[in-house]
């Protein structure tokens, strides 16, 4: 069961073969040009790197090398889609590029240092396809006979498979045998054997063997049965990224260690042993490098130490595309005393492209409230859409999209209360919602009314405006 979350309805960046955005197109609404933007940051990574559902990874310039070690800084307002372009860039690039996306404040942790929780991050959004030849045995099951010993404890057999070309017997063992039991291996079936791990999987059912109405089943898929050889050799690739190579090589549980959560810090003569074993893997064509995306949320949460690591870090071979998302202004760098735009120090500005989002307008914001609303499985009325655009204005979209599920919750009571009744949600169970919850600006309205009231209140002369600014769409500055 899928759950609907905040980016869920998001699909990709919305752009045609040209790279021009539609107006509204794969949850994406307005922004064009930061969304145009995204596109070609996305065109430098190599054509192997976008999904074969992306509308332009079939292009001419889209056979660009690939280029690694650059930032991008998403720059805007609160509530203006430097997160949802993030996710957008994600689905582009598929699942076999990866993408990490972490928020600035998780770096600060007890059981690592920052360089090293910055250093697994880029290393997660670094990929390696790798490329193994494997032995594959296919063919359609004539007969399958298991024999046991005399005490029963032993097991031995043989299956005989054919294609349209020739028939071959194969010894099996009591492994095969728990194999081919597992997945109800019959006569008539088609199965793959890989030989080097021994699994075998059930590709479908013979077309000759169609009329055997009882071993039937409304999951049965019928496919010819193969021709040529029995016995090929088929290149498989997968895509592994360098930071689970780094824990599969330092701990004990190998692959185990990576569903564990709690990997620890890698020493550096590890990665740097790794880093050389795959350069061996590229020049000799059995692997390549496939350069990912690390989204770094709220990246004004960085100190001075974490800006000039990152600094370094970019200018290294294997580094990823760095994209980065702020909405404050011009505030103090965490850790000294400098000032710098969205937050950033000088020598980090001047590396990045920074991409500028803006304030929604009424008929975006609408689109994105019906967009919403048909992913939550949430029916509007006509007047009830149109208050919470006005809502969205006044109180902030994040608000009045909150606002969709609760509701859609009284609206269900209302009906249930009347004993039948539509079920969309009506301008009366928007405001009764409406009453139930506070916006920011309202929150802010309350807390004056209760001065005196509240057991700690340190609210300085000076910071009255900063609280009066809770429900504006203008950036942050500290």
């Amino acid at each position: 069961m899928e759950r609907i979350g905040v980016h869920s309805h998001i699909t990709g960046l919305g752009l045609d073969d040209r790279l021009e955005p539609r107006p509204n197109s794969q949850g994406m609404v307005g922004q064009m040009r930061a969304r145009k933007a995204a596109g070609i940051i996305l065109r430098m990574l190599s054509p192997s790197s976008f999904h074969s559902s992306s509308s332009f990874a079939s292009t001419p310039a889209a056979a660009a090398p690939g280029l690694s070690g650059r930032a991008i800084l998403l720059a805007g307002p609160p509530s203006s889609g430097k997160t949802a372009i993030a996710r957008g860039m994600a689905a582009t690039l598929g699942p076999d590029v990866p993408f990490t996306s972490i928020t600035a404040s998780e770096v600060y942790s007890l059981s690592m240092s920052k360089t090293e929780a910055l250093t697994q991050a880029l290393r997660r959004s670094i990929g390696v396809r790798i490329r193994e030849e494997e032995e594959i045995v296919e063919g359609e099951v004539v007969e399958i006979v298991v024999e046991r010993g005399i005490t029963g404890s032993g097991k031995s057999g043989r299956v005989i498979l054919k294609t349209t070309d020739m028939e071959t017997v194969y010894e099996m063992g009591g492994k095969m045998i728990d194999e081919m039991t597992k997945e109800k291996v019959l006569a008539g079936d088609i199965i793959s054997i890989t030989k080097s791990s021994g699994r075998v999987t059930k590709l479908g059912r013979s077309f000759s063997h169609s009329r055997d109405f009882s071993l039937l089943s409304p999951s049965t898929t019928f496919i010819p049965t193969p021709s040529g050889e029995i016995l090929t050799r088929r290149t498989t690739t997968h895509t592994v990224s360098l930071h689970e190579i780094d824990i599969i090589n330092s701990r004990t549980q190998g692959f185990l260690a990576l569903f564990a959560g709690d990997t620890g810090e890698v020493a550096a003569p590890l990665r740097a042993q790794i880093d050389v074993k795959v350069g061996e893997w590229r020049e000799e064509g059995k692997a390549e490098l496939v350069t990912g995306v690390l989204f770094i949320d709220e990246v004004h949460m960085l100190d001075m130490e974490c800006f000039s690591f990152l600094n370094r870090a970019l200018e290294g071979e294997l580094a990823p595309l760095v994209v980065m998302a702020s909405n404050r202004g011009v505030v103090r760098i965490r850790g000294t005393e400098m000032r710098g735009p969205h937050g950033l120090p000088p020598d980090l500005l001047d590396r990045v492209l920074i991409v500028a989002t803006s304030k929604y307008g009424p008929e975006e914001v609408r689109q994105i409230i019906k967009i919403r609303c048909q992913e939550e499985d949430v029916e509007v009325a006509e007047d009830a859409e149109n208050l919470l655009v006005e809502i969205a204005g006044d109180a902030g979209m994040r608000y009045a999209l909150g606002l969709i599920a609760v509701s859609q919750v009284v609206a269900r009571k209302r009906v249930k209360s009347a004993g039948g009744g539509s079920e969309a949600v009506q301008v009366e169970d928007l405001r009764r919602a409406y009453g139930c919850f506070m916006d920011p600006g309202r929150s802010v309205q309350w807390l004056k009314e209760q001065q005196g009231s509240l057991l700690v209140e340190e609210i300085a002369a000076g910071n009255e405006n900063i609280l009066q600014g809770l429900g504006s769409d203008k950036m942050d500055v500290v």
